[in-house]
Formats: structure tokens, C-alpha cells, sequence
């Protein structure tokens, strides 16, 4: 093997470890039973009853917030972490791009995002990286002050994804997480109803399924 062919194969397999230490989980199909990527068309969970268990958490401005502050309302749901290398930098930049959309369409919904990192990731350091991504924190909420165990068991229980930890790759990655990279629609009575792709969100879509169901109560 040749000094070239070596360092191609280097590269593939750390651009491999990156991808499968933070690499999107799969959410269960409503229809099948089977598993399926969040970019497939049927996104319609509702039948299904995912109800997201009373909590109360940390905010990013160290206040409490819980499921109390959200009854009645519709909310969208993800979960990130400030070290990620790779897909919360995207997805937390899509966020506030369809915050920015739905506000314009006169659309209200709430925004809530857990850490899956929750011992590094404190209330300054949410803040620090969700105005770097362009937040408005009049309606989103990011998330801390729970164990990693208890957002694992929410995770896996309500949403029907997987959060798991491994050591990073480099001083500037250390740490990697499997965890979902979907956005959750979730009605006023804490049932999940949608599910949409976090790295291609279609805000016009989110609108359409909020004014929908609002219909529909």
C-alpha cells in the first residue's frame, strides 16, 4: 500500500467515525412497524399515542421550564449538543429559520430543544449557542439540568430513538452522540402528533400541519 492510497483510507474511515458518533437515529413507521428515516413522507405519528412525560427542567436563562409551560400549545421538539461536530450546527440553524417563517405566517408554536449532553451543556453555554445560531428566545426554549440517563429513557420511550455516547476523535471532538436529528410537532396535551427531517425542514409544511390540526380539535 502506497503513502497515498493510506492516507485516503485515513480519511474515510475518521469521516465514517464522525457520522456514526453523531449520526441520525431512526423513528418508528406508523403504517409498517418497521424503521424509518424522518425524510419519509408519512410523518403522521398521532395514532400512535407518544405522550412526553410531565417534566420540569433548566432553561437557558437557569429558570425552570416544563411540560406545565407548554399546555395547550403546539410545540416542535429536537435534541442537540454544543459539541457536536457535525448535524446540530445545521439543525440549529434550521430551527431558527423556521422560527423566522412561522412567525411570519403568523404561526405559533414553541420551540424546545433538549441536550443530549447535559452535564457540559449549561444554561450560558445553551444560550451562547443558540444566539450564534440566530435564536429568538421569546419562544424557544433549550434545554438542561437532567441526568443523561433520564433524557435517554425520554427519548426512547416517547420519541422511539436511541442516544448514545463515545469518546470523540480528536481534542476538538470530544465527545460524539447518536441521537435523533427530527423535529417532533407535539399538540397541547403532550401527545407527539408529526415528525419532520431537522437537516431539510419544510416550514411551509410544519404551518400547514399546525393550521390542520388546529382545525381539527
Amino acid at each position: 500500500m502506497n503513502l497515498f492510497t493510506f492516507r485516503r483510507l485515513s480519511l474515510i474511515l475518521c469521516a465514517f467515525l464522525l457520522v456514526a458518533g453523531c449520526a441520525p437515529t431512526k423513528t418508528e413507521s406508523p403504517d409498517s412497524g418497521q424503521n424509518q428515516d424522518a425524510s419519509a413522507n408519512n410523518n403522521d405519528v398521532s395514532a400512535l399515542n407518544w405522550r412526553v412525560p410531565d417534566f420540569t427542567y433548566t432553561n437557558q436563562e437557569g429558570k425552570p421550564f416544563g411540560l406545565k409551560d407548554l399546555q395547550g400549545k403546539f410545540w416542535l421538539a429536537d435534541f442537540i449538543f454544543t459539541r457536536c461536530p457535525n448535524v446540530c450546527p445545521p439543525m440549529t440553524a434550521n430551527m431558527a429559520k423556521v422560527q423566522q417563517e412561522l412567525k411570519k405566517a403568523g404561526v405559533q408554536v414553541e420551540l424546545v430543544s433538549f441536550s443530549v449532553d447535559p452535564e457540559y451543556d449549561k444554561p450560558e453555554v445553551l444560550k451562547a449557542y443558540a444566539e450564534k445560531h440566530g435564536a429568538d428566545f421569546s419562544n424557544w426554549h433549550l434545554l438542561t439540568g437532567y441526568s443523561l440517563e433520564e433524557i435517554t429513557k425520554v427519548t426512547k420511550d416517547t420519541f422511539k430513538a436511541q442516544i448514545a455516547h463515545q469518546k470523540g476523535t480528536s481534542p476538538d471532538v470530544p465527545l460524539l452522540v447518536t441521537h435523533p436529528t427530527q423535529f417532533y410537532l407535539i399538540d397541547g396535551t403532550g401527545k407527539v402528533v408529526r415528525f419532520y427531517n431537522g437537516l431539510q425542514p419544510d416550514a411551509a409544511q410544519i404551518a400547514k400541519d399546525v393550521a390542520s390540526l388546529n382545525k381539527g380539535k
